[in-house]
């Protein structure tokens, strides 16, 4: 035993040195590599160094600047704004005839125009330039439809504008029925004559019906969202070429429970559902009604993310303001956390992901959450009160929709959209 262990040393002579070198190797460089994080994290505290983003719907941090991997594909929902003079001059003015009294900013007082000349730039990519005339070819003899809340509507105005741009003849776009821009409840469809186009917009605030409560309700149930049954402007929705669903400003105990608006269900109100179970139903019932009433062959569908708002000391109802923004959030910390609607809106999506259905995600919430500076504020429509509730939550047009409707040309383009 003593002679082989002895031979044994013999031939390991070194082998506890090199084991003992090794180790003091590895433990210099995980110091090094904690150091440099500390370091770099002191020297950079004056940057902000990560924020929150859903990249597919999955919480990550990132810092500003970092480009996300992608295979075939830009995603154009992150990067960051960025002072561009020539920007509005491709789009439109408040001239659009198209518009709504309240989104006119500047008409109604607004005299800064600097929160115009800021242009959206993704990280790793640019957004294909708008280009009307190709959008309005590209939809000849088709429909393009917006439903869902006033928001919607603030899209659907500047689309119709951005396209207008394109028209040499502006008495050929018309609104089918005679109904003013305006924003009365009920439905607008507006006909671009010489591409046989229409685009339409249906207000349904809630994407499902809200009507009176059955009889035998308690008496603080004044008005119920019915979860399960879809808006009855739904039976318009089918055939259109493009679809772009966005519903959240209306779902939340403000607006509902407070206002002794509940949710029903089979024909029972549900007095113990709150606003997120009643979104998450509202939104399988748009699913079901989708995959049963459209043909996924022709009708691209889209779900809006959520818009923020940007009120400050208070809420809508109470004293929030946004007048003094003129410029972009420029601090990545002052960010808010993903809104919640959000990730329902996700889910849905995902769910739907099967056979020939391609629901996509218009993914609009990180790169609005920036434009405080881009809200109508006190501005508002001709005869609205001084005392009247300031408006940070609809958008200035033109604005920040512009954006939005670019993001959504892009998609169409990385989708080769036609009309059939």
């Amino acid at each position: 035993m003593d002679q082989l262990t002895t031979q044994a040393r013999h031939q390991l002579p070194f082998t506890p040195v090199i084991i003992k070198r090794e180790l003091c190797y590895s433990l210099s460089f995980v110091f090094i590599l904690i150091s440099s994080f500390i370091v770099f994290n002191l020297v950079g505290s004056s940057e902000p160094l990560v924020f929150f983003r859903f990249d597919n719907f999955l919480p990550q941090k990132l810092t500003p600047n970092q480009q996300i991997p992608l295979l075939g594909a830009c995603d154009y929902s992150y990067g960051r704004w960025v002072q561009d003079e020539n920007y509005p001059i491709q789009l439109y003015d408040e001239n659009c005839p198209f518009l709504d009294p309240g989104f006119r900013c500047r008409q109604n007082g607004r005299k800064d125009v600097e929160f115009l000349k800021w242009r959206w730039q993704p990280d790793g990519c640019d957004l294909p330039r708008f280009n009307a005339s190709d959008f309005l070819e590209r939809s000849r003899n088709g429909r393009i439809v917006f439903a869902g809340d006033s928001i919607g509507r603030n899209q659907w105005e500047s689309l119709i504008c951005m396209l207008a741009q394109a028209v040499s003849n502006q008495s050929a776009i018309f609104e089918e029925n005679g109904s003013p821009i305006t924003k009365h409840k009920g439905f607008l469809s507006m006909k671009f004559q010489e591409y046989n186009l229409t685009v339409e917009y249906y207000r349904a605030p809630f994407l499902v019906i809200i009507n009176r409560p059955p009889n035998d309700s308690p008496d603080q149930v004044r008005v119920t969202v019915r979860v399960d049954e879809l808006h009855w402007y739904s039976t318009r929705w089918t055939g259109a070429d493009v679809i772009v669903f966005n519903t959240g400003h209306w779902w939340n105990k403000e607006k509902t429970l407070q206002m002794g608006c509940y949710f029903q269900e089979g024909g029972k109100v549900n007095m113990t559902m709150d606003v997120m179970e009643g979104f998450r139903r509202s939104l399988q019932t748009l699913k079901s009604w989708t995959t049963k009433n459209l043909n996924p062959e022709r009708s691209h569908v889209f779900l809006r993310s959520y818009s923020p708002v940007h009120y400050t000391n208070g809420t809508w109802n109470d004293g929030g303001l946004c007048d003094a923004e003129m410029e972009p959030e420029k601090n990545y910390k002052k960010l808010k956390a993903e809104p919640w609607n959000n990730q329902y809106i996700s889910d849905v999506i995902k769910q739907m992901a099967y056979g020939n259905w391609k629901v996509q995600l218009l993914n609009i919430t990180y790169l609005t959450e920036f434009r405080k500076d881009g809200h109508p504020s006190r501005h508002r429509e001709p005869g609205t009160p001084a005392s009247a509730p300031q408006d940070c939550s609809h958008w200035c047009l033109p604005g920040i929709p512009n954006t939005w409707n670019e993001l959504l040309y892009a998609h169409l383009l990385s989708i080769e959209f036609r009309t059939k």
